[in-house]
């Protein structure tokens, strides 16, 4: 099969790979009809995510149909069409029980990282039964690839951890992709303020059209100002950091109102300073969290009743012969103007 290998950082190549096999009785073996390109493909490629090994197929979502099973699988047979959850979970170690399947004992964020990944011909998915979601007959698939990773993440990481509530104030500072999911769910909660922050004015039009009552070019480093210029000088009840990189962070310190939260989305290769001679009296909660995928259900019926439209995400196109050109648009987003890719595999 053809697949994308990561060899180091940034380098990978289109390779042929043997087609994955059941190693394990609750396995499944997944044709894929469609995946995509994540963030934090991007940050595997910087040399960011250690657990990931040169030689490792790349990607941790996608679509497709079952193509195998072993005989554990209980919920799935061959040729059902499945929506894969970028997080394997077992649904019985004492982290599953918690509902923190990124925390699975034998599972978590494993494919394309610790195990061959979705941007391939098939993939090999642990914990079938617990780690994949029947797609109903009809629906946009495309949609669906939303589903895997950037949705939840950015609700759960972003918009519950960060407590948004009717009424309130939030900023997100990063418009790329898992922004703008963080913003499309946020406002499930109808807060009163959403303010964008990024350095791209394309990036922030869309975030406008998303939903964002007010959005900032940050170019300037004048972002925390202005931030105060709209809330009266509080500052928002929620900061959202959705890009990974210190000054993003910092700049959450500086504009978190008293009371309010710090929700990390960003992965981070690097050390942050945490200013706690500002923060130590502020009453402020700072939370970190991989996304679980808890709420994949939940997202796949606001999906299917059309409250929300995933597919308003997707910029680009690409088969799979394509997928190194996909790597450098998703790369050089500020220039292709690029949101999220599918890659369509069959």
């Amino acid at each position: 099969m053809k697949a994308l290998v990561y060899l180091g950082p940034n380098k990978n190549a289109l390779e042929d790979r043997p087609k994955p096999v059941i190693t394990a009785a609750t396995d499944a073996i997944v044709r894929m009809t469609r995946t995509t390109i994540c963030g934090t493909d991007l940050h595997i490629l910087k040399g960011d995510v250690p657990t990931c090994v040169p030689g490792r197929i790349l990607g941790h979502e996608g679509v497709g149909v079952i193509d195998a099973v072993g005989a554990g699988v209980s919920s799935f047979k061959p040729g059902d069409a499945v929506l894969i959850s970028c997080i394997s979970s077992c649904g019985t170690c004492v982290y599953c029980r918690k509902l923190m399947y990124s925390h699975c004992t034998t599972g978590g964020w494993i494919l394309g990282n610790k195990i061959d990944g979705t941007q391939a011909q098939f993939v090999r998915i642990p914990h079938a039964d617990t780690s994949l979601y029947p797609i109903p007959s009809g629906a946009d698939e495309d949609a669906l690839v939303m589903l895997s990773d950037i949705l939840p993440t950015g609700f759960e990481c972003g918009v519950l951890n960060g407590k948004v509530s009717p009424g309130s104030s939030v900023a997100i500072v990063g418009a790329g992709p898992i922004g703008l999911a963080a913003l499309l769910t946020a406002q499930f909660f109808a807060p009163s303020e959403i303010i964008a922050i990024d350095l791209d004015d394309n990036r922030l039009d869309v975030a406008k059209r998303f939903g964002a009552t007010s959005t900032i070019n940050s170019t300037d480093g004048r972002a925390h100002e202005k931030v105060m210029e709209l809330t009266g000088n509080r500052g928002v009840d929620t900061a959202i950091e959705a890009v990974g990189i210190p000054a993003t962070f910092e700049l959450c310190e500086q504009i978190v109102a008293p009371g309010g939260v710090i929700a990390n989305i960003g992965v981070h290769g690097t050390q942050v300073a945490l200013h706690l001679e500002r923060l130590w009296d502020r009453n402020i909660t700072i939370t970190t969290r991989l996304v679980d995928t808890a709420s994949t259900p939940v997202l796949l019926n606001i999906v299917r009743s059309h409250k929300i439209d995933p597919t308003l995400l997707i910029t680009h196109r690409f088969k799979l012969d394509k997928i190194l050109e996909a790597y450098e648009t998703f790369g050089h987003a500020a220039d292709t103007r690029a949101l999220k890719v599918i890659i369509e595999v069959a």
